[in-house]
């Protein structure tokens, strides 16, 4: 592999064409800059100059060497300047969350690349333990998740409390335990969870969510909806995702005496940098959770 020192000094002395005056750019003596032009020589095996007294003239390869030499120091040159960026708005940023906060979050996100079109949003809808494993194997920059991890490489900060909320169809203005068993349960990946949570809060009927006849079962975070609007069943969601509901009239959505929350941490990888690009999608997602 050439040295790209030697190759830089070999650069400069062709574009200066005069020994001392390069040894005086590059703060070397003049044999040392001799010197690194023949130990470049010996590395390639080829002469590079034909030298006449304080004169010299390239040979062939002396020119080869120079022209691409010079656009591999400028690409180099290019590349410690790239890294040296750290842009605010450019760049990917890779983000993830469950369903619930990214219906909540993702139009907003895209809204932001839309007024910094440098920006690359790379938003992945998962479970948490998905999230999780992103975060810890860095292949995801933010994660959202509405458990704190247990993680050593997953550092969490608790951003905020999202509502879980009973949903029936709009036909139902008070729904008790026995309205509730009689339309039947729409589950989903997190169904019995947030069922048990929240019914569990404020039916003393209840058990579990198999105490319900099961009416049906999505697992699209926008669609576990449609069933209850059509009338087929009840179910349990994040408020996030009640919201995000193209038609809010065809459903019912009943907070309960007892309110019940997930708390909805942000993390990351421990102790990594975090770029200025990502710092603004997290400044960004923290207005709208």
């Amino acid at each position: 592999m050439i040295n790209t020192t030697w190759l830089r000094t070999f650069c400069t002395l062709v574009e200066v064409d005069h020994f001392t005056r390069t040894a005086e750019r590059l703060h070397m003596t003049q044999s040392g800059v001799s010197q690194q032009v023949r130990k470049l020589e010996d590395q390639l095996g080829l002469p590079l100059l034909f030298r006449e007294g304080k004169q010299f003239t390239l040979t062939d390869a002396g020119e080869r060497l120079y022209r691409e030499g010079r656009a591999i120091l400028f690409a180099l040159q290019n590349l410690e300047q790239a890294l040296g960026e750290d842009p605010a708005d450019e760049g990917l940023v890779r983000v993830m969350s469950p369903g619930s906060v990214g219906l909540r979050l993702y139009p907003h996100l895209l809204a932001l690349q839309q007024r910094h079109p440098g920006l690359a949003i790379d938003y992945r809808f998962a479970p948490n333990a998905d999230v999780e494993s992103a975060i810890a194997d860095d292949r995801a920059d933010i994660g959202f998740m509405t458990r704190a991890s247990a993680r050593e490489e997953v550092a969490c900060q608790p951003v905020a409390e999202e509502a879980l909320l009973l949903v029936t169809p709009a036909s139902i203005r008070k729904p008790d335990w026995q309205r509730l068993t009689e339309l039947g349960f729409i589950d989903h990946p997190d169904g019995a969870h947030h069922a048990g949570l929240l019914l569990g809060a404020n039916f003393s009927e209840f058990e579990n969510s198999g105490m319900f006849t099961t009416r049906g079962f999505s697992n699209q975070i926008g669609l576990i909806l449609e069933p209850v609007s059509r009338g087929l069943g009840f179910t349990v969601l994040p408020a996030y995702a009640v919201e995000a509901f193209p038609r809010p009239k065809r459903i019912s959505v009943h907070r309960l005496a007892k309110p019940v929350t997930e708390t909805v941490y942000r993390c990351s990888r421990h102790k990594k940098p975090v770029p200025r690009r990502v710092e603004t999608v997290i400044e960004e997602a923290g207005k709208w959770l």
